[in-house]
């Protein structure tokens, strides 16, 4: 039976609740928490900076890893997000989750066209 490319409706809720999301590539990383937004039923993380040990790096390796979501633990493939429009959406999405004064700095610089290319989509692994 193939896997499902989309989390359950529960999950779905789970991640939008989520501030922090913490993400694991492979089996050797630790877990590192990260900001996660929905777009379309669709979850969605993007790396602050692209370093040759991170997560993001990490996963762009190899597509898969796990995610802690509130007690939950889920395996995921990751893929990198090339479309600029759901490159658009996603920060769209972090300035609407994420609109405290304390963010604001974090959200503008989410928007900066180096760290858009960082954009990472998870789905059921």
């Amino acid at each position: 039976m193939p896997k499902s490319l989309t989390f359950s409706n529960d999950l779905v809720a789970a991640f939008q609740k989520a501030k922090i999301l913490g993400v694991r590539a492979g089996t050797e990383h630790r877990y590192t928490g990260v900001w996660v937004v929905v777009v379309k039923r669709r979850v969605f993380a993007r790396s602050w900076n692209d370093k040759p040990t991170g997560w993001y790096r990490a996963f762009k390796q190899t597509h898969g890893g796990t995610v802690k979501v509130g007690d939950l633990e889920l395996a995921v493939s990751a893929k990198i997000v090339r479309s600029k429009t759901m490159c658009e959406a996603v920060t769209s999405a972090f300035a609407e989750k994420y609109n405290t004064k304390a963010s604001l700095k974090w959200v503008k610089g989410f928007a900066d066209p180096v760290r858009l290319a960082n954009t990472i989509e998870f789905t059921p692994g």
